[in-house]
């Protein structure tokens, strides 16, 4: 006998329910720490992974733990921050979405006032930990708020938000090197924009979960500009990011053992593509997430790279 059951809106979410906010935070907090994505962590590696790469590039020897660990800290606030941003401004497409209805703001958990009370707290929190920096890491600091505040904007009015997301979750290979030098160089500048190669591969496969939405909607994405030739682009993208980290690191001065460890990255970025699945919600949110790997793994190459 077939089932005529209807599937739950909730199937597909973004919202983990089982997560430790769900168990362990308490009811009244639960609502900004989800706002936030405290339980969905993959955003703040991809965020933080730039900052931590340019540090461990720029640094005579090894990283400086207390600086790796205030840019951990601010990754966490200010990803908070950009998702508290992203979701006022898109309330209303987020509840015309299966995998969005459900967020804080869409869901009528939190209003727009509250959202605004608690961006303006974590923006308070990032101030705190900028100022623990030299003058042109600040500097560096203050000028990435006008990408935060934009960039959700980008998907009304380009079919290439991806890029802008691309242009903001990887200030951090700017500000890593300006906080441990003092100032900006080409092996910093090339590895900004080796990453903004790298969110466009991984983004694309991101927003292959939401591309039937999309066009209900009008919202556009690269998923839906690129299409069929999706993979193919991604290929195309992956292998920038290879070359141009291969690029930053010989600019920087890194030993062969740089681009041996950095081979792995590549083959872990080839592997994405080669068995990514772009009409499959889930796969598409796996290979997303898998680029956490290609992250430490670029990490131990540039640490490699200094024996």
């Amino acid at each position: 006998m077939t089932s005529t059951a209807k599937p739950d809106p909730t199937d597909f979410t973004d919202i983990r329910r089982d997560g430790w906010i769900g168990r362990w935070a308490p009811a009244p907090f639960r609502p900004y720490l989800t706002l936030a994505r405290l339980d969905r962590p993959i955003g703040t590696w991809l965020l933080l992974f730039p900052c931590w790469w340019s540090v461990a590039l720029a640094a005579p020897r090894w990283p400086d733990l207390w600086m790796m660990a205030l840019f951990a800290i601010g990754a966490v606030v200010m990803r908070g921050a950009g998702c508290t941003v992203n979701d006022i401004l898109d309330r209303k497409f987020d509840a015309m979405v299966e995998r969005t209805r459900s967020r804080p703001i869409p869901s009528g958990q939190v209003s727009v006032r509250q959202a605004l009370a608690f961006l303006v707290f974590q923006l308070l929190l990032g101030l705190v930990v900028l100022l623990q920096f030299p003058p042109a890491a600040i500097g560096l600091g203050v000028l990435s708020l006008a990408l935060v505040f934009t960039y959700p904007l980008m998907k009304r009015i380009t079919w290439w938000p991806q890029a802008f997301l691309g242009l903001t979750f990887n200030w951090g290979a700017l500000m890593g090197w300006a906080a441990v030098r003092g100032d900006l160089d080409w092996p910093a500048v090339v590895m900004y924009v080796t990453g903004i190669a790298w969110t466009l591969g991984y983004d694309t496969i991101y927003a292959h979960q939401d591309k039937e939405d999309d066009a209900r909607i009008g919202v556009k994405s690269t998923a839906l500009r690129l299409g069929d030739t999706s993979k193919i682009w991604i290929y195309g993208f992956y292998t920038l990011t290879y070359a141009g980290l291969g690029l930053s690191g010989r600019l920087a001065g890194l030993s062969g053992l740089y681009l041996m460890v950095l081979s792995l990255a590549g083959l872990h970025l080839a592997w994405q593509v080669a068995t990514w699945r772009p009409d499959d919600q889930n796969d598409c949110l796996d290979k997303f997430k898998s680029n956490r790997w290609f992250g430490w793994l670029v990490l131990a190459a540039i640490l490699a790279g200094k024996l």
